[in-house]
């Protein structure tokens, strides 16, 4: 659970005082079970059950990532919560639909609802949502989805966003924002003080380069400024 402190010997030691027998059970542990451990004292229980607490407001692509399910790594699990917004939606959904999110597809659509399926994965959920575990909500786009199935990648400093906005502007209507340039890349924003890497790369495959204007107009329409198309 990415817990600090918690060990492999602390979760042996835990286990062999029969206090954990799921990682659930971490989030149920208390100070005065930890004080009657071996070599354990205020200080040690104080800062465990601190690091305990600290760890129950988890971003969703990362629980998603966490659940060991098949196939599903860390793009596919930030797309479905863009998608779906908390793990419940995600959990609840048809095979169908899951497999309709870009990146996921029918295959690990398939594992996720597999995977909620087994009695034991869905009563691990439920004991921690028992324990206060916030798996994190992410806000649904409600803005078109016409960058589906597109990589933008944006290099440079662009006037009225910061490197995380445009690339949530992208994110938001569906599409990917790579940190690099390849042959399957849509177009490349350019801003000021670009990678100059990134943009000798798009030269040499092709790709269209958007400034900000163009930049604008994709978000706006999913489709290149004209020239772009008159181009391709």
């Amino acid at each position: 659970m990415d817990i600090e402190g918690l060990g492999d010997q602390t979760v042996q030691q835990l286990s062999e005082a029969g206090l954990v027998t799921d990682p659930a059970d971490i989030y149920f542990l208390t100070r005065d079970q930890l004080l009657q451990l071996d070599k354990w004292g205020d200080t040690k229980a104080d800062n465990l059950l601190a690091a305990i607490e600290g760890s129950k407001q988890r971003p969703l692509p990362k629980v998603l990532t966490s659940l060991g399910c098949r196939g599903l790594g860390p793009s596919a699990s930030e797309a479905l919560a863009r998608a779906f917004g908390t793990l419940g939606a995600i959990r609840e959904a048809s095979e169908a639909d899951l497999a309709t999110t870009d990146g996921v597809g029918p295959v690990i659509a398939a594992n996720i609802v597999r995977w909620f399926a087994v009695p034991a994965n869905a009563a691990f959920v439920d004991k921690l949502e028992r324990a206060g575990v916030e798996f994190g909500r992410v806000e649904v786009s409600r803005l078109p989805q016409h960058l589906a199935g597109k990589a933008v990648v944006v290099t440079g400093s662009l006037e009225g966003f910061s490197r995380e906005e445009a690339e949530a502007a992208i994110k938001d209507r569906g599409g990917k924002s790579p940190g690099s340039v390849s042959a399957k890349t849509y177009a490349v924003v350019v801003g000021t003080d670009p990678g100059a890497s990134k943009v000798t790369k798009a030269e040499a495959l092709g790709v269209p380069m958007l400034d900000l204007a163009g930049f604008l107009h994709l978000l706006d329409t999913g489709e290149l400024p004209a020239a772009h198309d008159e181009q391709g």
